[in-house]
């Protein structure tokens, strides 16, 4: 289904100049809500295309911006896709008619138990982990999360992830300026899996720093 997508994406980037961004916008929605979509195929391209100066401001430092801050907008909406599709409908109809929106019982179930053991800081933690980076909004709105919390740990887990993409494709497009949006993917996906250990690292120590300061301030207003 990635080469399928990455095929289509090619043929649409003729118009990346001018619907470049709100391709990223919704494509980056649809990936962060109920639907599987890969958003490799999407946030490395888009990474790839601004350092050829392909996409709208031709500049490619601020195209990449935009396109990470684009992307994580995109994200957001569909993490609150999720989130009040979850509240709406509760947690027994969601694991009952879930399955008709591409949400697995195992799948809710194991989102379910990773929020209720880490708590809200998962909603940050696994914007970076494949596999449940779609789904972890989803006990969220059952668990009525504050939205501030919400929204802050969406769009920082997603603005890194997008973050990532963006640069691993501007990295590519300064290694070959003609590739396949195929092998692009492909390429951009086993660097990140390459270095996949340094992420985890980084982002162990973003969140024990995190608890330890969240420690301290629930200590001292006790």
């Amino acid at each position: 289904m990635t080469d399928q997508i990455a095929q289509h994406l090619q043929n649409a980037s003729a118009y990346a100049p001018v619907w470049g961004f709100l391709f990223i916008f919704i494509f980056m929605a649809i990936e962060s809500s109920f639907i599987p979509f890969p958003s490799e195929v999407v946030m490395i391209p888009a990474g790839f295309l601004a350092l050829r100066g392909e996409m709208t401001t031709g500049i490619w430092w601020l195209d990449c911006i935009l396109a990470v801050l684009v992307g994580t907008a995109g994200c957001l909406l569909g993490a609150y896709v999720n989130y009040f599709l979850a509240e709406k409908l509760g947690r027994t109809l969601l694991y009952r008619y879930g399955k008709y929106f591409f949400l697995k019982p195992d799948t809710l179930q194991r989102a379910e138990e990773v929020f209720r053991k880490h708590g809200e800081i998962t909603t940050f933690i696994c914007r970076l982990i494949p596999g449940i980076r779609q789904v972890i909004s989803i006990p969220a709105g059952l668990a009525q999360m504050k939205h501030k919390q919400f929204i802050i740990f969406t769009v920082l887990g997603a603005g890194i992830w997008n973050l990532i993409l963006t640069a691993v494709g501007a990295y590519l497009g300064h290694l070959s300026r003609d590739m396949s949006y195929v092998d692009l993917v492909h390429k951009g996906k086993q660097m990140i899996s390459d270095h996949y250990i340094w992420l985890l690292l980084a982002l162990a120590v973003l969140v024990g720093g995190y608890l330890l300061v969240h420690h301290k301030v629930m200590k001292k207003g006790v």
